[in-house]
Parts: C-alpha cells; sequence; structure tokens
C-alpha cells in the first residue's frame, strides 16, 4: 500500500462497541433438532415468509433458506421477492437495506444484536464532518454501511462494480471512499484515481495476515487460493493480491457464483478459501467431490453466528424482532442503493 493509498479519516474512527460482545461460544454452536427445522418450514409458509441468509451464517441456517448469498444478492433477492415477510439470516445492515427495497413489507432479523465492525467503523455524524472538509465531493459507500451512511452517500458499490463506479466519476470531482481501507487502496490502484479513503476494517479479516495466507498457498501447492470480494471484509486479501503480497500464480479473486465456477471447472481438486469460514458449507454441499479448508481457520464472525435455528423459529413465530427504517433515511438511502444496483458488476473476478 503506498503511503497516500490511505488518507487519515477527518475524525477518530468509531471504536466498536456491540453488545454481540458477550455472546457464548456455545450459542454460535447451536445444534438444530429436526423438529425445529420442520417448524420453521412450516411457519414459513404459514407467514408467506422469505427467508434470506448470507454466505456466513452457520450451516443449519443456509440449508434451510430460500436464498444464500453475499450482501449484494440478498439485496437483489429482496427487492425481487413477493413473499409478505423478509427474514434476514445477516447482520443488521442487510436487513435495513431489505427494508429499504422493500418498505411494505415485514422484514425481520432473527438477533438484532447482530451487527457489523465494519459498518459500525464510520457513522452519519462522523461522514458528515467529513463532507464538510470536502464540499461537493462525491461520496462513495461501500454497502456493508448503516442506512443512516447510505443516506449521506451519493453511490453504493460492491466490490465488483465499486471500479466503474469511480471512473463514471468526473475526473474533477474529489471522491470520499468508505469506509474500508483495503477496497479503497485497491481501487485506487486500479483506476489511477485519487481517492480519500476511509480507514475503516472488518474486525475478522483485519486478523487474516496475507504473509501467513501466502505460506499456507505455498504449503499446499496442489491448491488452488480463492479470494471473495464481494462480502468487503475480505477487501485487505484483494488489496495484498494486486499489491504483490500474495503470489498471482493459482490464487483467484472470485465472487461467490465465479468462485463455485472456478472449482467446478477446475483440474484441482483442494483449495484453500480466504474469506469468513461460513463460506465452506456453501461450497462443500455444492461441489461435494472436491475439498476445500480455510486459509485461516480462525476466521470466525461471531456476530453472523448469532443467528441461531431456534431464533430463525422465533422470528418466524413471532415477526419480531422487526426492522424499521425512517422514512426520509430510507428515501435518501434509497438514491444510492438504486445506483449500485444499476451498475452491473463487471468486476466478478480481478483476474
Amino acid at each position: 500500500m503506498t503511503s497516500n493509498a490511505v488518507k487519515a479519516p477527518a475524525a477518530p474512527v468509531h471504536l466498536w462497541t456491540s453488545p454481540a460482545a458477550s455472546v457464548e461460544a456455545d450459542e454460535r454452536s447451536e445444534s438444530a433438532s429436526v423438529e425445529v427445522l420442520d417448524e420453521i418450514r412450516r411457519l414459513r409458509r404459514a407467514r408467506d415468509a422469505v427467508i434470506l441468509a448470507h454466505n456466513y451464517q452457520v450451516p443449519a441456517i443456509q440449508d434451510v433458506a430460500d436464498y444464500v448469498g453475499d450482501s449484494l444478492g440478498l439485496a437483489q433477492a429482496a427487492a425481487k421477492t413477493e413473499a409478505s415477510v423478509i427474514v434476514m439470516c445477516g447482520v443488521y445492515f442487510m436487513a435495513e437495506t431489505a427494508k429499504i427495497l422493500c418498505p411494505d413489507r415485514t422484514v425481520v432479523i432473527p438477533d438484532a444484536r447482530a451487527g457489523c465492525s465494519l459498518a459500525d467503523s464510520i457513522d452519519a455524524e462522523q461522514l458528515r464532518a467529513w463532507k464538510a472538509e470536502h464540499p461537493g465531493a462525491v461520496v462513495v459507500a461501500y454497502v456493508n454501511t448503516t442506512a443512516e451512511v447510505k443516506a449521506e452517500s451519493d453511490y453504493c458499490v460492491t466490490s465488483g462494480n465499486a471500479e466503474d463506479v469511480v471512473r463514471s466519476i468526473p475526473q474533477d470531482r474529489e471522491i470520499l471512499f468508505l469506509p474500508d481501507m483495503f477496497l479503497g487502496a485497491h481501487v485506487e490502484r486500479a483506476t489511477g484515481r485519487n481517492l480519500h479513503v476511509w480507514m475503516g476494517e472488518c474486525h475478522v479479516h483485519a486478523g487474516i495476515r496475507p504473509d501467513e495466507v501466502e505460506e499456507r498457498r505455498r504449503s499446499n501447492p496442489d491448491a488452488d487460493l480463492l479470494i471473495h470480494p464481494e462480502c468487503g471484509c475480505t477487501a485487505q486479501m484483494v488489496w495484498a493480491r494486486s499489491a504483490g503480497a500474495i503470489g498471482q500464480n493459482r490464487s483467484f479473486v472470485l465472487s461467490t457464483e465465479k468462485m463455485l465456477t472456478h472449482a467446478r471447472s477446475s483440474d484441482r481438486n483442494r483449495f484453500l478459501v480466504a474469506t469468513e469460514t461460513g463460506m465452506l458449507h456453501r461450497l462443500q454441499k455444492e461441489l461435494p467431490g472436491k475439498r476445500f479448508e480455510a486459509a485461516d481457520p480462525n476466521a470466525v464472525c461471531r456476530y453472523m453466528k448469532m443467528i441461531t435455528p431456534l431464533k430463525l423459529r422465533d422470528a418466524l413465530r413471532d415477526l419480531e424482532p422487526r426492522v424499521e427504517v425512517d422514512p426520509d433515511v430510507a428515501a435518501r438511502a434509497r438514491v444510492a442503493i438504486d445506483r449500485m444496483l444499476a451498475v452491473p458488476a463487471s468486476k466478478p473476478s480481478f483476474e
């Protein structure tokens, strides 16, 4: 990373103090009985509900969901569904996005404490202060942000369309890119634009060291290294690879679907996966004849794991906790979100 790739923010980075930090490990590993899963399916039909699950959810949640994907895919699925109730099995900003896209639907999240350290690295007040220091600048916000931050932004982006959005902005306009400093540095390098980048990061993936992943890759020469970019938290790995810290030979930066496509068509049978470990379940389930291992087995987001089958059952039964977004905030955030959905992800892979 060059010295000017990431600029210091206008205000101190918010320290995340989610109450989720007190969740016990046994809650994350809760098993699901056949009876609970059957009750989930019955309640889903009775409530006319759709269950959307992020790739990092526990296996039982993924298996019972109607759709499993990344944050962009979940937003697209929410926008298209005709179900009366949307149950978001992910972190809170994803449920907010679903409510913004479907204001007339009931949106619930099984545990409202499920937060995101990347989204919480900047709040609306900090963003307004930053904007005041750069009047007229265009604000480009990664999808991993709160509704209030989206409402203060001009564009939402994914890792797949961030480069295209940045390139589409006139050269004479300043750009504030937030909140992930690694994704911002990568976009700056790829586009040649001089960005002001907020110094935020995901607490889980900040712990994944590129040098350790590279060593693991070298120790497994028969395995491909798959780096997932779409959820932002892996942006450090994206940046490290584009900067040369991770060898490009047999390493691939791929979206979820491209990851599956690559593994399916590859002549390799072993793959190291550099992202949150929940992704391994989906890969192994869809490609049982191949072997997938975590590039870092400790890359576990306990906030994603807060959602359990029992909580999902209760959410369907009680239609709580409900997710609401202030109408004014939702209307302003919807502009940035619609722009995100309108720009195709021309870079599902950075190959």
